[in-house]
């Protein structure tokens, strides 16, 4: 199966709801919040799609007078063991590089061992803990990765 990687789009709204709702039980990103998102200037919010639609997204935070970017999100809706999950850390990093940052962070929760694993696999190194973080009281364990600027270039 063919998947393209692409910034999202209007269109995309109701597919990107979908796979939140499908992906997550709570802390879930709201349909205002995505359009929000869709609209704004300090983020990057990409879709992997394939001829059958949306499969998954990633959005990346970005704040002013930081070289630090934030993922705030990334989800595959379906099994794993795609690689979808890695295509979309990827693009996210990609993006990240794009506008200049320096290092990507996220959080994620401590009892989602399948997502910290993608995370370790990828790089990304455990930088400290965020107690009652979630609304259920799960602590946030916090990941840092420092970006290439130079990955995925190509020699002349």
């Amino acid at each position: 199966m063919k998947v393209d990687i692409r910034p999202a789009s209007e269109s995309d709204a109701a597919a990107l709801v979908a796979i939140e709702n499908a992906s997550f039980d709570a802390d879930r990103i709201s349909p205002r919040s995505f359009r929000r998102f869709l609209a704004g200037r300090s983020c990057t919010l990409l879709v992997a799609c394939s001829e059958t639609g949306p499969l998954g997204y990633s959005l990346v935070l970005f704040r002013n007078g930081s070289s630090v970017a934030r993922l705030y999100s990334i989800a595959v809706n379906g099994p794993g063991g795609t690689g979808l999950g890695r295509a979309l850390l990827q693009a996210a990093e990609h993006a990240a590089i794009q506008h200049g940052q320096k290092r990507l962070r996220l959080e994620v929760r401590q009892d989602n061992s399948r997502a910290r694993d993608l995370y370790e696999r990828n790089g990304y190194r455990y930088i400290g803990t965020k107690q009652d973080y979630y609304a259920d009281g799960m602590p946030a364990l916090r990941f840092e990765k420092q970006l290439d600027a130079t990955a995925g270039e190509t020699s002349p």
